[in-house]
């Protein structure tokens, strides 16, 4: 089976360097999907709802192509949290987060338009975090970093710093999780490896 022009319908930098670093150039082409919409209580429906409303908002833009779209949320103490709204909210949320243990949810949707097929997945990721004091919190959000990212943090950034410990998926607190999408690919008849070539 010949491999379809691949498609990341997210501006999120950090995926296209994981698709990039593992041998996937992909055609950016972020959502214009209004995530507002979306108003659901389950962690895994939401992000699942999420990244299928991203990818569908894209696909008429292509003919003939593979195109994944993603979402991330933290769960804590029964709360979903996507990106802050303000420093405010990031620094209140980060005196939430500390010392606790959140489950980092990422939504994939793969609609390939060569066999009008859509798989819908999720993965998640159990994140232990520091217990990090209010100076360092406060200096951390003067950087801007945690403004742009679901959870509040990046993992491969600044933030890492403040992670004691991943269990689970490794790039799925990055924001979309290698090994599904592996899997996800394999499920519609692709390896991998032929995008390397």
């Amino acid at each position: 089976m010949a491999i379809p022009a691949f498609v990341l319908a997210s501006a999120s930098p950090a995926r296209r360097r994981l698709l990039q670093t593992a041998g996937i150039d992909p055609i950016v082409c972020p959502s214009a999907f209004d995530e507002s919409q979306i108003q659901l209580a389950s962690p895994r429906d939401l992000v699942q709802t999420l990244a299928k409303g991203k990818a569908a908002a894209v696909a008429p833009q292509f003919n003939g192509a593979l195109i994944l779209g993603c979402d991330s949320v933290l769960a804590l103490k029964g709360d979903i949290y996507g990106k802050p709204d303000s420093p405010a909210e990031a620094i209140d949320r980060w005196r939430q987060m500390r010392g606790q243990v959140g489950e980092l949810y990422t939504g994939h949707a793969l609609i390939d338009q060569v066999q009008q097929r859509t798989l819908v997945q999720h993965q998640v990721t159990r994140v232990h975090f520091a217990l990090v004091s209010d100076r360092q919190i406060e200096t951390y959000v003067a950087t801007g970093e945690p403004l742009h990212c679901a959870g509040c943090f990046a993992l491969e950034g600044r933030g890492g710093f403040f992670v004691e410990k991943i269990e689970g998926c490794h790039s799925n607190v990055i924001g979309l999780s290698m090994p599904l999408l592996r899997q996800m690919l394999a499920e519609l008849g692709y390896d991998v490896t032929e995008f390397w070539l």
